[in-house]
């Protein structure tokens, strides 16, 4: 029970981030969606720590090495 409350509470913070214009914002956010869904996959599989470490890690990877061209989800909500 407590890790679908948990995963039931992240969801909304996943569907807030977006990918902003510069490469801190990417990497951040990247870091921050990458960071909660491997929170949940974590959850899963019993080692949440582990998987949300991972997926942030990969989550930041992947927006330091992308541009806003080959991926854009629109305006940073802090914008």
């Amino acid at each position: 029970m407590k890790r679908i409350l948990a995963a039931a509470a992240l969801l909304p913070m996943l569907a807030l981030g977006a990918c902003g214009d510069t490469w801190g914002d990417r990497a951040l956010t990247g870091g921050g969606i990458g960071a909660g869904a491997g929170l949940l996959g974590g959850l899963l599989f019993g080692s949440p720590l582990t998987g949300a470490i991972v997926g942030g890690a990969v989550g930041a990877g992947v927006g330091a090495a992308t541009t806003r061209d080959q991926v854009n989800m629109g305006r940073p909500v802090w914008q």
